[in-house]
């Protein structure tokens, strides 16, 4: 196809070429030269013809080599396309699994929102009843401590009581003691005397003197 394609080009060429000039007939003809000059042009055919076919197998390997360039370029083209085409893919595959991890992840925060909200409205409500066990807690505490004051005040008062009652006591019995004992005392001693004169007595009836004894 190309050696048809650049024959066809120099045929074209050859038809473009001016025509040569004719030469003057003469009258007379030479056939040593006629002979000289159709070898001079079938060398110069000959030369002609080796120079197109160099020229032809110059153009067909640049034909060659810009279809080799074409195929590979085309080649090239496919497989940035495909690549273009793998990253593209990639980058939907990443998007769409960055938009899965984000929807996980809204969805799992409002979750831990929900129960986090729901945990403090849980502790509000316990620490207001922690607040009201604590103040009826301080209220009874406190009506314990009154009422622990007013028996340790009670207590005091009827230790004070008794104590004064003990004292009084104690001093009516000692009283009662030390009159007794003054009674006896006098008991004592009146005996003592009558004793002691009846002993003078017996003494003195016996013929004997009580200081001499």
């Amino acid at each position: 196809m190309c050696l048809k394609g650049l024959s066809r080009q120099a045929a074209s060429q050859q038809a473009n070429m001016p025509p040569k000039k004719k030469t003057k007939k003469t009258t007379k003809k030479n056939p040593e030269k006629n002979e000289s000059d159709l070898e001079a042009k079938y060398r110069r055919s000959t030369l002609d013809v080796a120079i197109l076919q160099d020229h032809i197998a110059f153009q067909c390997e640049s034909v060659l080599k810009v279809q080799s360039d074409r195929i590979d370029l085309r080649r090239r083209v496919r497989d940035t396309e495909q690549k273009l085409q793998h990253e593209r893919q990639d980058h939907r595959d990443v998007n769409s699994d960055l938009s899965r991890q984000y929807k996980t992840m809204q969805t799992e925060l409002t979750n831990k929102v929900k129960r986090m909200d729901e945990e403090v409205s849980q502790l509000k409500e316990e620490l207001v009843l922690c607040q009201q066990e604590l103040r009826k807690e301080k209220r009874e505490r406190e009506q314990v401590e009154r009422e622990k004051d007013a028996t340790i005040a009670d207590l005091q008062h009827k230790l004070d009581n008794m104590e004064t009652d003990y004292e009084k006591i104690l001093h009516e019995t000692l009283d009662g003691l030390t009159s007794r004992l003054s009674v006896a005392r006098q008991g004592w001693e009146h005996k003592s005397t009558t004793l002691h004169q009846n002993y003078k007595e017996l003494l003195s009836e016996s013929g004997l003197n009580a200081l001499h004894i």
